[in-house]
């Protein structure tokens, strides 16, 4: 078990020196901080100096070590466009990002695994045809044409939901949430609904898939001999089983909400990293891109960790395997 986390936390530290090393080459190759800190009047001296006090005239790989060492604390300088540190206004819009991610999971999850169970237990019902046309759908269609249409229905038509914004937000320590107030929650409702569609179509049908591959297997078959009922082969242990893969599939996901939040963030002009990038985008804000390409990847990178514990943990073949190996 050391040995397997130990494996993994230098994949990690590997990856995370890749991911940063491409955030710096933006730095390089994407316009100059100097132009855009000093204007187009600057003189050759001010240029000079600002350079020379940025450490931008020092060798590449000196720059890359003390970018490495400011990105392991949190350091990425001066917004370009904003003038404000760059930590501060990722830990502003954070916390957004976050509950809207997790808001968007747990919804993919609570729904998305009783239609995959029901889907694979009664495949041939009109129901479960119902489910798996609605999840062609929710894959096919792209998250802003799904954002568009529920602020159509829902904000323009009828009036139940307000369409953009975070609504009112509780200060908690340095965390700002909205989801202890009911206005919080109110403008929560679409933003979480249009960015956990697409996953939980995907949970459905990796749930269903998995569910009859695990019915066909001969230990199923055994308990079937045995006597045992079909709700205690259903979910004390088709689902058991079936459970493994989702939950690697489903941890990773995580990590892709948040990372690909930001259609969804733009559309309802929900305050969080993805609005931010899009606007760092847009004004060629290299130290936000760049805090914002590292963060996601760290996120991908300790949720793909913890999953893999989390998958030794669960599934025995892996340990003997470890075992038999050593």
């Amino acid at each position: 078990m050391l040995a397997f986390v130990l494996r993994r936390l230098i994949q990690a530290v590997i990856v995370m020196v890749a991911v940063a090393f491409i955030a710096f080459l933006l730095f390089q190759y994407v316009g100059d901080p100097v132009v855009f800190l000093l204007g187009q009047d600057a003189t050759p001296d001010q240029i000079r100096e600002l350079r020379s006090a940025l450490g931008l005239d020092q060798p590449f790989f000196v720059q890359y070590w003390h970018f490495l060492i400011n990105a392991a604390q949190g350091e990425f300088g001066l917004s370009l466009r904003q003038g404000a540190k760059v930590s501060s206004l990722i830990a502003e819009r954070f916390p957004a990002t976050l509950e809207l991610a997790l808001v968007a999971a747990g919804l993919a999850l609570l729904l998305g695994i009783p239609m995959g169970v029901y889907a694979a237990l009664r495949r041939g019902s009109f129901m479960s045809q119902m489910f798996m046309t609605l999840s062609l759908l929710g894959v096919s269609l792209p998250t802003f044409l799904i954002g568009i249409l529920l602020i159509l229905v829902f904000a323009v038509h009828l009036g139940w939901f307000p369409s953009f914004g975070r609504g009112d937000v509780v200060q908690i320590g340095w965390w700002r949430t909205g989801l202890l107030t009911l206005d919080g929650w109110h403008h929560l409702v679409l933003p979480a609904v249009t960015l956990a569609i697409f996953q939980l179509t995907l949970i459905m049908r990796l749930v269903r898939a998995e569910m009859l591959e695990v019915l066909r297997t001969d230990y199923i078959k055994f308990a079937r001999a045995r006597g045992l009922s079909n709700r205690a082969i259903h979910f004390g242990h088709a689902l058991k089983n079936t459970l493994v893969p989702v939950m690697t599939i489903t941890g990773l996901q995580l990590g892709g909400l948040i990372a690909f939040a930001i259609i969804t963030e733009t559309v309802f002009q929900w305050p969080g990293m993805g609005l931010l990038f899009i606007q760092a985008v847009t004004f060629a804000d290299i130290p936000v891109m760049a805090a914002y390409l590292c963060l996601i990847a760290l996120i991908f990178v300790v949720i793909n960790l913890v999953v893999d514990l989390l998958y030794f943990a669960v599934d025995p073949r892996l340990r003997v395997g470890k075992a038999g190996g050593h």
